[in-house]
């Protein structure tokens, strides 16, 4: 007797499809978002200089470094090498010009900073300066004005083109504050349209911004794979949200457990997916030039970091160059405190034998650690 299962096959190819089996690739540690009207060609560069001021006044040796992240005394040394040559030779590991929250309404102004940005990129990508990711945010069509984001975007994208030849790689567009799903349909097809009216080779792909508590009721698996493979990342706005859903002023913060429970929403809604997911932001700099305000705000964005990265959440915002700082150094000694025991455990397992300490690890533990240790050395590299 032979017993099938009937349309099975269906079913496992739309698995394959929606669940692809994929090893962690690079994902940048943080996203910069700066105003359009405020955005040049030296933005990058200006933004790593002031950081690497900051440490070099503020956070001049290991100890200071151990002292104001809490690490290890072990790491510090390490970590400060690592955070100042970071900010030297790449500051910036993904960039956001923004046309949305950071710019507001500007009429009479946008088409030119458009086209204005556009320039820029196309002088960093022409000097070989590009962050590895970049790309711009548009303004929502839950304003009520679809055609201003659209407009925005073509003529960036007509203007890059025009000038760098072809789009450069690593782009990506933020698409904020979608309130109801058919937006995202409806922006799918504006992607769709501009591939084809700019002729280009690979199709537009954008991420959403997960900002109000309607876009949570919607976060489902089959989400990117209904818009045809264009939605590439999921980014968390902590402020709208918060807002959205009545907290105080003085609640409206990463580490709330409200946005614990969004983000785990997405999580849930995206696992296996391909879909990269990034947390939010920090709405401070520091309070004064003094070493003491710059110092209270290091402490504060690390434990956000920390938080972030405790929760699985890989990369945020950073608004301020204070912020690079910060944010390098916490995510390096995350990656760096665990680095040499999870290897070990993994070595242990390969060769079956007890990882001794009384850890007895599971298939799925392992799978877990070969992808920490991957993405450590994608951020640490």
């Amino acid at each position: 007797m032979r017993i099938t299962v009937g349309g099975f096959e269906d079913v496992h190819r739309v698995q394959q499809a929606r669940y692809p089996v994929r090893e962690p690739g690079w994902q940048p540690v943080h996203t910069v978002y700066v105003p359009a009207d405020r955005f040049s060609s030296s933005t990058p560069s200006t933004w790593g200089g002031q950081a690497l001021d900051l440490m070099k006044t503020h956070l001049p040796d290991a100890e200071a470094l151990a002292e104001v992240f809490g690490v290890p005394s072990g790491l510090a040394a390490g970590v400060h090498t690592r955070v100042a040559a970071k900010l030297a030779a790449e500051p910036v590991e993904d960039l956001r010009v923004d046309f949305e929250d950071g710019y507001g309404v500007r009429p009479g102004a946008e088409d030119g900073d458009a086209v204005a940005a556009a320039s820029a990129l196309a002088d960093l990508h022409a000097e070989g300066r590009l962050p590895r990711r970049w790309g711009l945010r548009v303004k929502s069509f839950a304003d009520g004005d679809p055609a201003r984001s659209v407009r925005t975007l073509e003529l960036f994208l007509a203007e890059l083109v025009a000038r760098a030849g072809s789009l450069p790689p690593g782009f990506t567009v933020t698409f904020p504050k979608v309130l109801m799903e058919e937006y995202l349909g409806h922006f799918a097809q504006v992607l769709a349209e501009l591939d084809s009216a700019l002729g280009l080779p690979a199709p537009l792909r954008f991420e959403i911004q997960v900002e109000a508590p309607q876009t949570v009721l919607f976060l489902r698996s089959d989400l990117a794979e209904s818009l045809g493979g264009r939605l590439v990342a999921a980014h968390f706005g902590v402020f709208d949200y918060t807002a959205a859903i009545g907290l105080p002023p003085h609640e409206q913060r990463l580490d709330h457990p409200a946005c614990d429970h969004a983000r785990h929403v997405m999580q849930t809604a995206f696992a296996g997916t391909g879909v990269e997911l990034s947390d939010g932001s920090l709405a401070a700099s520091p309070a004064s030039p003094s070493t003491q305000d710059v110092h209270a705000l290091w402490r504060r964005h690390a434990e956000l970091v920390r938080h972030s990265l405790s929760h699985g959440f890989y990369q945020g915002w950073d608004m301020h160059p204070s912020h690079l700082v910060s944010r390098f150094a916490t995510v390096y000694a995350f990656h760096l405190e665990r680095y040499d025991s999870y290897a070990a455990r993994v070595r242990a397992w390969e060769d079956s034998r007890e990882a001794g300490g009384g850890v007895m690890d599971e298939p799925a533990t392992i799978k877990t650690l070969v992808a920490a240790l991957r993405r450590a050395d994608s951020a640490l590299g």
